[in-house]
């Protein structure tokens, strides 16, 4: 497997410089609320995915009074050999390097270092709008496919070409014409790409709900797309009309939908809190086994207040889950010291103990 041996970083969000090492297991990390548990975890997080999993941009990363950050983080691969990884964000845009090396694009970088996080945040996906679901999609499916991202990207740029278009009351039909034809060809590949990853997603949430909860209640995904009804060109055909008066595109992959059920009922609407938050972690944690799968050793797993709002039963389950020689390096955060102590006991021997204060962190005896 692959973990993070080191990382340093600077002027992110409340860490002025820490430079900080970690055990190839369990790394543990304490500290009352605001003190830069989540910080730490975003930061790695940013390693995998360049870009936050909560900030929308850049510049909400960087520390106060700072217009840029640096983050740099060295691995130990898969293939036994260290790898270090930067990253640069600042007046000049983003820079990622992996051993010196600048990546010629970004997107070259997504998949390299495979990572699920489980946060509070995740309730999003289920009280949110569909953006928030296949945002969570394209993040998954990314980690295994750069044709995926590739499809994702195009479409998109496409898509605000298109609505631009849309928008002049003498739309040429021959762009608009053409701008469909390359919708239709990366929406395909998107349609196609969502439907196997919902097909691979589902059994795998009911397998790690039924663990966590103890098999009370049927949950389910679906995937639900307006390429259902056809090939995304004739249906673009069809609705010009409509997207003309609307002056935006009515139909396509960017109005796709992962439906969450709880016994036949919308999540949303009949799951209690502990029962949303068991569903959530389910969901990361069959992300988890995809990724692993598809890379063939495990990702890394950053649980973010993971125990909060659930009943012992569900966490002495779940512990049970980490507990097995399906995972690789995790990271938890709790703000409770005494409980993370336990849970860490329960897990493993092996491990790091940090205390988050004011964006700093102190080692604690026994790791």
């Amino acid at each position: 497997m692959s973990f993070l041996e080191k990382i340093v970083i600077q002027d992110f969000r409340n860490i002025e410089l820490q430079e900080l090492s970690f055990s190839p297991n369990v790394n543990c990390i304490s500290g009352g609320n605001g003190e830069g548990k989540t910080n730490l975890l975003d930061a790695i997080w940013y390693m995998s995915m360049t870009k936050s999993a909560f900030a929308q941009s850049d510049t909400h990363n960087f520390r106060k009074g700072c217009s840029s950050f640096a983050i740099s983080g060295l691995y130990r691969m898969d293939n036994g050999l260290q790898s270090r990884f930067s990253i640069g964000v600042g007046a000049s845009g983003k820079q990622i390097r992996r051993d010196e090396r600048l990546y010629e694009r970004i997107s070259e970088h997504i998949g390299i270092l495979p990572i699920v996080m489980v946060s509070p945040a995740d309730t999003a996906l289920i009280s949110e709008s569909g953006e928030q679901r296949r945002r969570f999609a394209n993040s998954v499916i990314s980690q295994m496919d750069a044709g995926y991202l590739s499809a994702v990207q195009n479409y998109n740029r496409i898509l605000m070409q298109r609505n631009r278009a849309l928008k002049d009351a003498a739309a040429d039909s021959g762009l608009l014409e053409s701008f469909d034809l390359m919708l239709a060809r990366d929406g395909a590949v998107i349609y196609g790409k969502r439907a196997e990853f919902a097909r691979r997603l589902t059994p795998l949430v009911q397998k790690y709900y039924g663990r966590i909860s103890g098999g009370r209640e049927e949950v389910s995904i679906r995937y639900r797309s307006d390429l259902d009804r056809g090939p995304l060109e004739e249906l673009l055909r069809d609705s010009r009309e409509r997207d003309l008066v609307m002056h935006y595109t009515c139909t396509g992959v960017q109005r796709d939908e992962f439906v969450f059920t709880m016994n036949g009922m919308p999540l949303r609407q009949c799951g209690s809190q502990g029962q949303q938050k068991s569903f959530l972690v389910a969901v990361k944690f069959a992300q988890y086994e995809i990724l692993r799968d598809s890379h063939d050793h495990p990702p890394m797993l950053l649980l973010d207040d993971l125990f909060d709002k659930l009943d012992m039963e569900r966490v002495a389950n779940l512990l049970e889950m980490v507990a097995g020689n399906d995972f690789g390096q995790i990271f938890i955060t709790d703000s409770n010291k005494v409980r993370i102590k336990g849970i860490l006991d329960r897990i493993t021997a092996e491990s790091r103990f940090y205390e988050a204060k004011g964006g700093a962190y102190a080692a604690l005896d026994g790791d």
